[in-house]
């Protein structure tokens, strides 16, 4: 991690906002999912934010996470290292980000590398894993693993076909919400620049 000191005044404030956005439920429902997904042995960490951020850090439960939505041999990441090398870790990130990108998660929804691996915005790592679980319960292509229930399945797409002759028709009636004229007229009006009676 970078060895920055404390923040103060507007940098503290706003430091302050984006941890608060951090959710240790969905923390403890990620780390589920996470450990459940890799179908691994993997430690659960203690909760807490710091925790979660080191325990993600080097990026090769991330990089085994989006492997293991992806059917054997179709693995957008074919070698995960293992390095405690910082520029292999952040590169790490990189490419589950890029992955997860590729999967389907909106670009709004992905973290930045040092969001993850400076601690700097935990509560955006949280949206990201969030998104991607999402998606691959709406997939649902058989590779998902865990409780359904963790996340909420994602809205499909539902286009209508019309044919040309109702696309015509369409054309022709005037929708309510563009209001109508019926028993509209100019009764009471006065001419411009009069002054109003009040009586």
């Amino acid at each position: 991690m970078a060895n920055r000191g404390p923040s103060y005044g507007l940098s503290r404030e706003v430091q302050e906002k984006i941890e608060q956005k951090y959710d240790l439920e969905l923390e403890n429902k990620l780390v589920d999912w996470i450990i459940v997904q890799s179908g691994e042995k993997i430690e659960h960490p203690p909760p807490g934010r710091q925790n979660f951020q080191k325990w993600l850090m080097d990026g090769t439960l991330l990089c085994k996470l989006i492997n293991s939505l992806h059917p054997k041999g179709k693995e957008p990441i074919p070698k995960i290292s293992e390095s405690k090398m910082a520029f292999k870790q952040m590169e790490q990130i990189s490419q589950f980000l890029k992955a997860a990108e590729i999967y389907g998660v909106r670009t709004t929804d992905i973290f930045q590398t040092v969001d993850l691996w400076e601690g700097k915005d935990m509560a955006a790592v949280q949206r990201t894993l969030m998104s991607l679980g999402s998606l691959a319960v709406t997939r649902d292509d058989g590779c998902y693993r865990g409780d359904p229930s963790w996340f909420h399945r994602k809205a499909q797409q539902n286009r209508r076909g019309f044919s040309e002759e109702q696309l015509r028709r369409g054309q022709s009636v005037i929708g309510l919400q563009m209001g109508s004229n019926k028993g509209a007229s100019q009764s009471g009006m006065t001419g411009y620049g009069m002054p109003r009676q009040i009586m």
